[in-house]
């Protein structure tokens, strides 16, 4: 009886600091640091595995079309990011590199191959692989030491703005004191009444790398928005992964 007594504690005991691991305080308090430092900080804490294997929930709204659906998203870091959503059947596959966006509607029949025009045109911004990848990974999408950056706290956030805005755009980047990882970045145009804002209400701690496991992606233009949110169902990094595509045939060219 006192064995299993102790292997119930032991048990219970080793269950907690497995799931502490995976557990990122949300007590820490911003306190007053230089720009210079969380830059410094943000970059230190880029996403540093070789893959992602990753399966998603997904709720898509563009005020037209409103769906819910699983996305299997897979990625090698610097290389290709590619991406199915099911719901039943296959809705859509894509597969973007560095030069190419390649993607198909299995409902419509129809494909895109070409650049990131496309992107740019959901997402109401201009748009690298780069950026996008680090969007997806809870980074800046812009280099946060490249230039000098001015800093306030706000909501318990380090919030970073470049001492010389773009003449295009601004850019806001919200910095976690936890982790160092991005609340929030925003990209806004004010010219064109453009706006794109993704924010990052949790994380999770897997194999040492801090990953979003929520992502909240709204772009708003003049007279139309796309809201898409992403919820990490399971991931696993730094495994083998297959990013074959090919379109099949008999779909017709979408141009843009």
């Amino acid at each position: 009886m006192k064995f299993i007594k102790y292997f119930i504690v032991f048990t219970i005991i080793f269950a907690s600091c497995k799931s502490n691991k995976n557990v990122i305080s949300k007590n820490i308090i911003a306190k007053k640091m230089s720009a210079k430092k969380v830059a410094r900080k943000h970059i230190a804490s880029n996403f540093n595995k070789k893959t992602v294997d990753a399966k998603l929930k997904a709720n898509f709204n563009n005020g037209k079309i409103k769906q819910a659906f699983s996305v299997s998203f897979k990625m090698k870091k610097d290389e290709v990011i590619w991406l199915k959503g099911t719901k039943f059947i296959t809705l859509f596959k894509a597969k973007i590199t560095p030069n190419s966006v390649r993607f198909y509607s299995s409902l419509n029949k129809k494909y895109f191959d070409g650049d990131f025009s496309m992107l740019q045109k959901l997402l109401g911004t201009d748009i690298n692989f780069l950026q996008l990848q680090n969007l997806l990974l809870g980074q800046s999408i812009m280099n946060v030491k490249e230039e000098k950056q001015n800093i306030i706290i706000k909501d318990n956030s380090y919030v970073l703005t470049p001492e010389n805005q773009s003449h295009l755009f601004d850019v806001f980047f919200a910095v976690n004191p936890s982790h160092f990882k991005l609340d929030k970045q925003s990209v806004v145009n004010s010219l064109k009444n453009q706006r794109l804002d993704v924010l990052y209400p949790s994380y999770r701690v897997l194999d040492e790398a801090v990953f979003p496991s929520e992502i909240k992606i709204k772009a708003k233009q003049p007279s139309k928005f796309t809201n898409i949110d992403f919820v990490l169902k399971s991931v696993v990094f730094n495994t083998e992964i297959n990013t074959s595509f090919s379109i099949p045939k008999g779909y017709k060219q979408i141009k843009i």
